[in-house]
């Protein structure tokens, strides 16, 4: 197995393109576990943190741009709390400290933590490779456990996350048998936005780790959209279709770590949680 650290994404593509069995990685927190559980290893791996493009932090013409190879950061926290309380998830401080956006994505995860925040909050894959540059959303990134929808040496550069409008903001919560240094048995992740009345004028629920690819439940979207959320918190019915909405849209399996009902039960439950705790802080950005 050799190893190749390009400067540029020039150099990268062509590396990929000329090497079929070669492999990208930033991180590798899960590609070396992958080697040491028995998967064969590639002809090459090409380390991108060398390329600028994958490093790149900064806010322009109404997003943020967010280099694939990072991982949280403090100029995220304000506008993005629900994405960074996934980020700060992941694993150990070690791991935290190679971990990135970009690998914990590509790994297609179905519990993967950052996934279902990026996806509530409309975020794109800037994807770069032979055929020149596209723009993906995250959604359509995952097409199922362990593969994506990337292309032959095709790699992600950055993600593109919309500003949060006045009136929005996010959250992140998931439930693990252990208090830490775990996978998601369920994840979940709102979006909300709130007019000046408290009205509920756009809302996001994605699920993580309860069916092959994170799920974006529509029917949540539609229950809490036009509603007055302050009044409708004290309303035991209002939460109780908004989790029994939740729980229907899950596909999950049954193992060891949860079984169906329960992974749908705690879908429901966290759901709301993150709608609350969402709402909660949409208001204070009003």
């Amino acid at each position: 197995m050799k190893y190749q650290a390009p400067t540029s994404i020039e150099e990268a593509v062509a590396l990929l393109d000329s090497n079929p069995g070669a492999r990208v990685f930033a991180g590798a927190t899960d590609l070396i576990p992958q080697f040491q559980g028995g998967r064969p290893e590639p002809s090459k791996l090409v380390d991108l943190k060398g390329v600028p493009q994958t490093g790149v932090l900064e806010c322009q013409n109404g997003y943020w741009r967010v280099g694939a190879r990072l991982t949280s950061h403090r100029e995220l926290v304000s506008g993005f709390p629900g994405l960074v309380e996934g980020t700060s998830l992941i694993g150990s401080d070690q791991i935290q400290g190679r971990a990135t956006l970009g690998g914990n994505l590509c790994n297609a995860s179905p519990a993967a933590d950052s996934v279902p925040p990026l996806v509530a909050l409309g975020a794109t894959a800037v994807i770069v490779g032979p055929a020149g540059r596209r723009s993906v959303p995250v959604s359509e990134i995952v097409i199922g456990p362990g593969a994506t929808s990337l292309h032959h040496a095709e790699f992600i550069t950055e993600f593109r996350i919309p500003v949060p409008a006045r009136g929005c903001s996010d959250a992140y919560e998931r439930f693990i048998p252990r208090t830490e240094m775990d996978i998601a048995v369920v994840g979940a992740a709102a979006r909300i936005r709130l007019d000046d009345q408290g009205r509920c004028r756009d809302a996001t629920v994605v699920l993580g780790a309860v069916a092959p690819t994170v799920v974006e439940v529509s029917a949540a979207a539609e229950i809490l959209r036009g509603r007055q959320l302050a009044e409708a918190s004290n309303c035991k019915a209002f939460w109780e279709e908004l989790g029994e909405a939740a729980a229907a849209s899950c596909n999950p399996i049954d193992d060891k770590r949860g079984t169906v009902e329960f992974r749908r039960r705690v879908a429901g439950v966290l759901a709301r949680r993150t709608v609350a705790t969402a709402a909660r802080r949409a208001k204070e950005a009003v």
